[in-house]
C-alpha cells in the first residue's frame, strides 16, 4: 500500500484524517485547500480525494463533497504517516503523579490505572490483570468456615488475591491448618502456578506412605486451591464516555457498545491478542473484524514484572481517536505499572 501512494496523496490523507480526529465531522476538499498549506486549489484536492475514494481509503457518509477515513484508510495513517512523540519529562512526572499506588493491593493497582487511563484519555480504559497462572506464589492460608469446608486465600508476589472454598478433612483443627500453610509457603514460595501445579502432581504421585498425615493434608488441599482454572480479571473505567462520542449517538450503536463492554470474554479476547505482540499495538475496528470492534480502536501494551507474569492495559476508543496521544499515555503507563510489580516505586 505504501508504494501506492504518492507524496501528495499521503498529505492530504493525513490531513483529513487529522481534520476528521479533531471534528468529527467529513472533511471538504475547500477545507483542506485552505487550512493546509499544500499549495493546491481545491479541484486538485478533490481529484486526489476521488483516487483516495476509489482505493478504499475514505468515503462519502453523505451526499455532501466531504470524506471521511474508512478503517482501511486509518489503518494506513497508523501503519505508514503516523508520528508518534516521547513524553518530555515533565509530562512523564505529571503522568506519574496522576497516580497514587502506595500502600494499594494488586486489585486497586488496576482499578486506579483503568481510572487514570480513562481520566487523561478521556475515553475508556482497560486492564487485564496477570493470568493466574503465570503469577508467583508467595503465600497461602486457610480458614475454617464451617465443617468440612474451607476458605483458601492465595495471594501472588505482586499482591494478587484469589479466593477459594474448598472441602476439606472436618477433623482438621486451625493449628492443623497453620502447620500446612507454613509448610506450603516455604515449599512453593517463589515458583510460578505452573510451576506448583507440577510439583504438586509431582508429589501426589509418589507413594503416599512416604508421607505423614499432615504432608498428605497439604497437597491434597493445595491441590484443591490451586488446580482450577481461575476466570481473568479485567477492569473496565470510564465506558460511559464513550456514550458521549458522536460515533456511538444513535439508540442502536449505544445498546452495541454497551454489551460490548459488558462481554467480559470479549474483553479478555481483545486483550489476549495484545499479548503476544511487543511494545504498543493498535487493532482497528471494521465490519470485517473477527472480534466485534465496529467503530472503535483499541490501543495496548504489556506490564510484567521481572518473574513473567504478564498483564494488559489499553485504551479503547472511536476509531477516530488522537491516536499520537494516546499512544505515548499507553505506552509510558505499562512502564510504570511494570516497575510498580517489580517494587521500583510506589
Amino acid at each position: 500500500m505504501a508504494e501506492s501512494l504518492n507524496e501528495r496523496s499521503q498529505n492530504i490523507l493525513e490531513a483529513i484524517v487529522e481534520d476528521y480526529i479533531a471534528s468529527a465531522e467529513p472533511v471538504g476538499s475547500r477545507a483542506i485547500s485552505r487550512k493546509h498549506n499544500f499549495n493546491l486549489s481545491p479541484a486538485s484536492v478533490r481529484n486526489v480525494m476521488a483516487d483516495l475514494e476509489e482505493m478504499g481509503l475514505l468515503c462519502s457518509p453523505h451526499t455532501s463533497s466531504g470524506r471521511i477515513p474508512t478503517g482501511k484508510g486509518f489503518q494506513y495513517y497508523i501503519d505508514t504517516l503516523l508520528e508518534v512523540r516521547d513524553l518530555n519529562p515533565r509530562e512523564k512526572q505529571n503522568l506519574r503523579n496522576s497516580y497514587r499506588f502506595k500502600n494499594m493491593r494488586m486489585e486497586d493497582i488496576m482499578q486506579e490505572v483503568g481510572r487514570v487511563l480513562s481520566g487523561l484519555s478521556q475515553y475508556t480504559g482497560l486492564v487485564m490483570a496477570p493470568k493466574f497462572i503465570s503469577t508467583v506464589f508467595r503465600q497461602i492460608e486457610f480458614i475454617r468456615l464451617s465443617q468440612g469446608r474451607l476458605l483458601a486465600i492465595y495471594v501472588s508476589e505482586t499482591g494478587l488475591v484469589q479466593n477459594k472454598v474448598i472441602e476439606a478433612d472436618p477433623s482438621l483443627t486451625p493449628r492443623d491448618l497453620e502447620h500446612i500453610s507454613n509448610y506450603l509457603n516455604e515449599e512453593l514460595n517463589g515458583m510460578t502456578i505452573q510451576e506448583v501445579r507440577a510439583k504438586l502432581n509431582e508429589e501426589m504421585h509418589k507413594d503416599r506412605v512416604e508421607y505423614d498425615q499432615l504432608r498428605k493434608q497439604a497437597l491434597s488441599l493445595s491441590c484443591a486451591a490451586l488446580q482450577d482454572e481461575v476466570e481473568d480479571q479485567v477492569y473496565v473505567s470510564g465506558a460511559s464516555l464513550m456514550l458521549g462520542q458522536p460515533e456511538f449517538s444513535t439508540p442502536e450503536k449505544m445498546k452495541r457498545l454497551i454489551q460490548s463492554f459488558e462481554s467480559k470474554k470479549l474483553l479478555i479476547e481483545l486483550l489476549d491478542r495484545g499479548q503476544s505482540a511487543q511494545g504498543v499495538h493498535i487493532f482497528v475496528g471494521s465490519d470485517s473484524s473477527d472480534i466485534d470492534l465496529q467503530g472503535c480502536s483499541l490501543i495496548t501494551s504489556n506490564f510484567s514484572n521481572q518473574k513473567g507474569a504478564i498483564g494488559t492495559l489499553g485504551v479503547i476508543g472511536p476509531v477516530r481517536m488522537n491516536y499520537s496521544q494516546v499512544v505515548p499515555l499507553v505506552d509510558f503507563t505499562a512502564q510504570l505499572v511494570s516497575r510498580v510489580l517489580d517494587r521500583e516505586i510506589e
